[in-house]
């Protein structure tokens, strides 16, 4: 056997050696189980719970492989429930860290990270106690582990220094034929180790081991929730003239690593709350680094000048320096951690969920029973199913008949209205959604879509295009005032707008036709004719129109709402005073307020027109005395010509100021006429 044969055989004969401890103890070692899975319940939202149950025998271990995605899920939604109902043995749940593999080796008594040769395994273990047999055993600690050239082949050949009871003995490590620990822990720890790297050889998936403690037979279930494809619902509709059929079929997916046999699967739909959190990833929290409370030494210090008599004020400040100091420093230091508490024995056993409860009748589905989840709704299938991992399948939902109507559908913007059906639910259980292949007597029709579809709840669905029906859509709008207001100045008009759309229908075909007309709602507006709609959503009125073969109907739908209109009237000119005083939309006493204002409005311009003309007639005056001075300038005061303008001059001053007087009475009027005016107006309330 060469030197590299001799050194791989020594280092699985210490391999073998360190296990043989834990082996020792195969009296109490768990035993290995494994629990199939016989429930299975997919849900709309992305998830799927997963059951596990069978029988264990005493001290189990069950583990369950999951990808790594999926730790996070099954770390939070983990159910245990041991059948032994004894509260001391309790469940465990174990699992690898996400540490990196080479930290978590360095972790161990025996460090095995790096791939390192026996020499430097040994190397790492100095001081610990060992037996080499080569075949005589030498018992010794490990004083150190040295390379040799040999003198006969100049290679480097291994040597292991033990300091044994006779003294330091230097051993070949190629002579050594096995190598045992005389602790029992670095044993152990070379055991886990081992089983560390070996369970890393796969970084996509990651082993929880359920440790069920107890003794005797008994039954265990393990249930968790995980990510898993979103289970589809698709329908086929016939519309048969006699009875028209309905068919339900749902699409499920395997893409887990485990087959299911004779799975019990139950469908629920619904719009829970789901998320992932991250529990499988160790997390450290950075904390502040203080230095120690150690006495140390006095810092030297210097005093300032202070002032004499300092007042009870100042002195109850000084006092609170030191407390809030204090108070700070508390804050600062850090809190004793609290005392970690293991999780209670019990805190992963949970009792089995109840059945679901059914809910109406289901004589006509074929394969599923139906109940109630929480708020959600739960489709069960009858028989087991089996389906293999990576598979997938389309399982019966839902089958018999149902009520449905051939209708044609009417929105906005179309030129022919829409082949279609109203469906009530009869078959007594909630319908999530999906697409529906539509049938007309065995014939393919067209595709259509069903939104989520309660029990007892009708729905209109559309596959195609009436092309046999036109449509032809007109619209007009009228407006009538039903109240007039006047407040403070302002006269308010209540009006009534009425909008009317006129649809027209015209069926080229040889069979009557029932259009349904979506009427779009306007917001505001009341319903004004027809009283009343068919149905009605949160955007449109629906009407039905009977469209008899080869004829036209009509449907008029008006819609009214109530609009405002307010005018300052002390902002109006005088011909729309006027047309507002001869409107006949407007009642009389309103008529005839207006009237009133409008002769102090008369009275108003009067005044003013009146104070115009009379400083007009001051202006006047005051060119022609301008002119006559100048004249007199010109000619003298002597002269006989000079004496007429002065006289002029004189008759002009005496005018202007009978001008002047009649100017402030003209002002004091346009003022009184004027607050009058508003006066009234403000006042005015009808």
């Amino acid at each position: 056997m060469d030197r590299t044969a001799k050194l791989s055989a020594l280092f699985v004969a210490i391999a073998a050696l360190a296990a043989a401890p834990c082996l020792a103890q195969g009296a109490s070692a768990p035993r290995e189980t494994s629990l199939p899975i016989t429930k299975v319940v997919l849900f709309s939202s992305g998830v799927g719970y997963f059951e596990h149950r069978g029988p264990v025998t005493g001290d189990s271990v069950v583990s369950l492989p999951f990808a790594l995605g999926e730790v996070d899920d099954a770390l939070k939604s983990l159910v245990v429930t041991d059948g032994t109902g004894d509260q001391a043995a309790s469940p465990s749940v174990s699992y690898p860290s996400q540490e990196s593999l080479d930290r978590a080796l360095k972790g161990f008594r025996v460090d095995l990270s790096g791939s390192p040769r026996v020499a430097d395994l040994l190397a790492r273990l100095r001081g610990a106690e060992i037996t080499v047999d080569m075949p005589d055993s030498v018992t010794g600690r490990i004083v150190s582990v040295e390379a040799r050239q040999a003198l006969d082949s100049g290679l480097s050949r291994p040597f292991v220094v033990l300091l044994t009871k006779s003294g330091l003995a230097s051993i070949s490590l190629e002579d050594a034929q096995a190598i045992r620990f005389s602790d029992k822990g670095i044993g152990e720890d070379f055991d886990r180790a081992l089983s560390l790297i070996l369970g890393a050889r796969d970084d996509r998936r990651r082993n929880l081991d359920v440790r069920l403690p107890g003794a005797g037979s008994r039954q265990a279930t393990i249930g968790y929730v995980i990510a898993a494809p979103v289970w589809k619902a698709t329908y086929r509709l016939d519309l048969a003239p006699d009875k028209p059929q309905f068919q339900g079929w749902a699409i499920v997916d395997n893409p887990s690593g485990l087959d299911w046999k004779g799975v019990a699967l139950s469908l629920v739909s619904g719009r829970p709350v789901s998320f992932i959190q991250n529990l499988y990833a160790p997390l450290f929290l950075d904390r502040p680094t203080l230095p120690l409370s150690i006495a140390g030494i006095a810092a030297a210090r210097s005093f300032d000048s202070g002032f004499a008599g300092a007042d009870d004020a100042e002195l109850a400040l000084a006092d609170s320096a030191g407390p809030s100091a204090s108070a700070a420093r508390k804050e600062m230091a850090p809190s004793a951690p609290a005392p970690s508490r293991a999780m209670a024995p019990s805190s992963l056993a949970y009792a089995p969920q109840p059945p679901s409860s059914p809910l109406g009748s289901a004589a006509a589905l074929q394969t599923t029973q139906v109940g109630k989840a929480g708020d959600q709704f739960q489709f069960t299938v009858k028989k087991p199913v089996s389906l293999d991992r990576g598979r997938s399948a389309m399982l019966p939902l839902v089958a018999g008949d149902i009520s449905a109507e051939r209708v044609s559908i009417y929105s906005s913007g179309q030129v022919h209205p829409m082949l279609g059906a109203k469906l009530s639910n009869t078959t007594g259980i909630r319908l999530p959604a999906g697409p529906i292949v539509v049938f007309d007597g065995g014939v393919y029709a067209g595709d259509a879509l069903l939104d989520f579809f309660p029990e007892k709840d009708s729905r209109l669905v559309v596959f195609g295009e009436d092309l046999g029906v036109t449509t032809d859509v007109s619209s007009s709008s009228s407006q009538e005032t039903v109240g007039v207001t006047i407040s403070k100045g302002a006269m308010i008009f209540s009006r009534r707008v009425t909008v009317s759309k006129t649809y027209a229908f015209k069926n080229a075909g040889a069979s009557a036709k029932k259009i349904v007309v979506e009427h779009a709602i306007t917001p505001g507006a009341e319903l004004f004719e027809p009283k009343s709609s068919d149905e009605k959503t949160d955007s449109v009125y629906r009407f039905s129109l009977a469209l008899p073969a080869a004829s036209e109907a009509k449907l008029v739908v008006k819609e009214r709402s109530p609009r405002r209109e307010s005018v300052t009237l002390g902002s109006l000119r005088p011909d729309a005073f006027l047309s507002y005083s001869s409107s006949q939309e407007i009642p009389q006493n309103v008529r005839d307020a207006l009237k009133k204002a409008i002769e102090l409005r008369k009275k108003l311009e009067d005044a003013q027109r009146n104070l115009a003309d009379t400083q007009a007639r001051k202006e006047a005056l005051a060119v022609d005395q301008s002119r006559y001075r100048d004249n007199l300038d010109s000619v003298g005061r002597d002269s006989t010509q000079g004496q007429q303008y002065l006289k002029r001059l004189m008759d002009a001053e005496t005018a202007i100021d009978q001008t002047m007087t009649k100017i402030t009475e003209a002002q004091k009027a346009a003022q009184d006429a004027q607050k009058a005016y508003e006066a009234y107006l403000d006042g005015l309330s009808l």
